[in-house]
């Protein structure tokens, strides 16, 4: 009887202290191909990711300005200008997911002295509310100016809350934010609509009823979508208000 070498694949033994040279060469590459793999993986997924923005507190740069609490329908600060600079509107918030309507109430149409830290994303600046007290000042040369009316438009974009998309937290949009979103403008913070398109080059547009009055609930199921309103756009210094006509709205996707 006659026996006939046949080569066998190299193959590791768990008693023998050795691997083979060619199992140690294919796990090293498939190693550093897996690893590859879940970087463009990883890549891939982030890029489809919506951007969170720039945005965030101006811890930096703390606010203090004297002006006019209105209520617009929500609380804002108007500012006087200042020779080569215009007259200014803030928007306000308080701390954590609440609104500043108390203060607006206390001090409504009386100069007041407000400090409190930015909430800045591009042309979107809120002020959140450390302080205000009664300033001795006069207002004059026609301060505060009225709203200018800009007609009837109709913009797509997003129900946001002004202080989490401005970068008081991230992301600030999104179905990953609605229930944040919610609580926010329960609690008072003013609905900012984001705006695919601008009106006088501004995307960003304080919130009212088409009345000029606050939203209620039927606002909600509208947060975090991509959706299509009509309403009319006015001016207020430098910020723009839109009165939005809810029955116009419709989800677009």
């Amino acid at each position: 009887m006659s026996w006939k070498q046949t080569k066998v694949a190299p193959f590791f033994v768990g008693y023998l202290n050795k691997v083979p040279k060619p199992l140690v060469i294919f796990l090293g590459v498939f190693s550093l191909c897996f690893t590859a793999g879940l970087g463009l993986a990883a890549l891939a997924l982030s890029s489809t990711q919506n951007d969170p923005g720039n945005g965030a507190f101006q811890w930096g740069n703390r606010f203090e300005q004297v002006g006019l609490l209105e209520l617009r329908p929500y609380p804002v600060l108007r500012v006087p200008g200042d020779g080569d600079t215009p007259a200014r509107t803030y928007m306000l918030a308080g701390q954590g997911k609440r609104g500043v309507f108390d203060q607006a109430e206390a001090n409504k149409a009386t100069p007041v002295s407000l400090r409190g830290v930015p909430v800045k994303r591009g042309d979107l600046t809120m002020i959140q509310v450390g302080a205000v007290e009664p300033a001795e000042t006069r207002f004059e040369g026609g301060f505060p100016s009225k709203a200018i009316p800009l007609g009837r438009w109709k913009l797509t974009g997003e129900i946001c809350d002004g202080k989490c998309y401005a970068g008081a937290m991230r992301p600030g949009r999104g179905l990953a934010h609605k229930a944040c979103a919610d609580l926010c403008l329960t609690g008072g913070i003013p609905p900012v609509f984001v705006s695919s398109g601008d009106v006088n080059g501004r995307n960003f547009f304080l919130m009212a009823d088409s009345d000029g009055k606050l939203l209620g609930d039927d606002l909600k199921p509208l947060l975090a979508l991509f959706v299509e309103v009509e309403g009319e756009v006015e001016q207020l210094d430098d910020l723009m208000v839109f009165k939005v006509d809810l029955k116009t709205a419709r989800v677009l996707k």
